[in-house]
This record gives C-alpha cells, structure tokens and sequence, in this order.
C-alpha cells in the first residue's frame, strides 16, 4: 500500500523521538511498542527476532547492558524515503558518552524500517559490521580507564571479551 511522504516522515519522526525518550528515561521497554505484534526483525548481530515482545526482550537487555548503555542517542545522519513501499532507509549515529576526556567513540549502523500505518513498523533491519562496534567499545574503555572514570560494567565487558 502506497503511503504519503507526510506521513513516513511523521512517523520517522516519532520513531526518533521514542528512542531519545527511551535514553533519557533508560526504559527500553517503549521502543518495542512501535512495532506490530507480528514485527520481524533482523539485527545482524543478534540475529532475527520476531513478534513484539521478543524484540522488547532483547531492546530492553542489549540497552541496558555495556556497551549499550553508554550510548547516548542515536541521531540519523540521512535518510531516504520510499514512499511506494513505505520504507525508511537510514544511517543512525551510535555515539558512546565522553569517557572522560573529550574524546569521541562513536559507530554506524543501516536501518531498514517497513510501515504498517498507524505510527506502526512491521520490518527492522539494522545492518552493520559488529566489528567496528567492538572496537569502538573497546576504544572507549581505553579512553576512559585513562581518564580514571572507567566503570565497574565496562571494565567487566572488558574482561569476558578479552579486550585489556
């Protein structure tokens, strides 16, 4: 179903603002309400999930978990609009918070969105090289056990992943 270009972007639009609320309030548990129940979602890395609450499960402990949970919010830096199929295609930013000396760590990942209507998505797609976010990651940890400011979470991070 063809839908209008207003309201892709309206509801691109309401898609970034549930996840700058979702980091302000580090309740995940939102950003799964703006799928359908039967949403399909591939997160390369994790794998594909479907159904709504199992992608609240996994939102809900990838977000509050290092690295997850130093990433500070998740601006687009462009995105296209396919109004014909009800797509949104985007690069989003993953900037980690400053470490404690200035420093910027940050990754990129593809997101896919499929509309449904209604404010709805029913297909994710967010491709990436896990690779670059390791090693973001673990150029964060660096920087901050350099400024003295390194958590108890990450420097634990560090440790299962072999990253010291």
């Amino acid at each position: 179903m063809p839908w209008s270009r207003n309201e892709l972007e309206d509801a691109f639009a309401n898609f970034q603002k549930t996840v700058s609320e979702c980091v302000a309030t580090g309740d995940w548990s939102g950003f799964a309400d703006m799928f359908t129940e039967d949403v399909h979602y591939v997160e390369h890395a994790f794998g594909t999930l479907r159904g709504r609450e199992e992608v609240r499960r996994w939102v809900v402990r990838t977000m509050s978990s290092f690295p997850g949970s130093h990433m500070t919010k998740f601006p687009p830096t462009w995105y296209m609009v396919d109004e014909e199929r009800g797509w949104i295609v985007c690069e989003i930013n993953n900037p980690m918070d400053d470490p404690g000396d200035g420093s910027v760590h940050e990754a990129a990942n593809i997101t896919i969105l499929h509309y449904a209507g209604d404010n709805l998505w029913k297909y994710e797609e967010d491709a990436y090289n896990p690779m670059n976010f390791f090693k973001t990651a673990k150029n964060w940890c660096r920087a901050a056990e350099a400024a003295g400011t390194l958590p108890d979470v990450a420097r634990e991070w560090m440790a299962k992943t072999g990253s010291k």
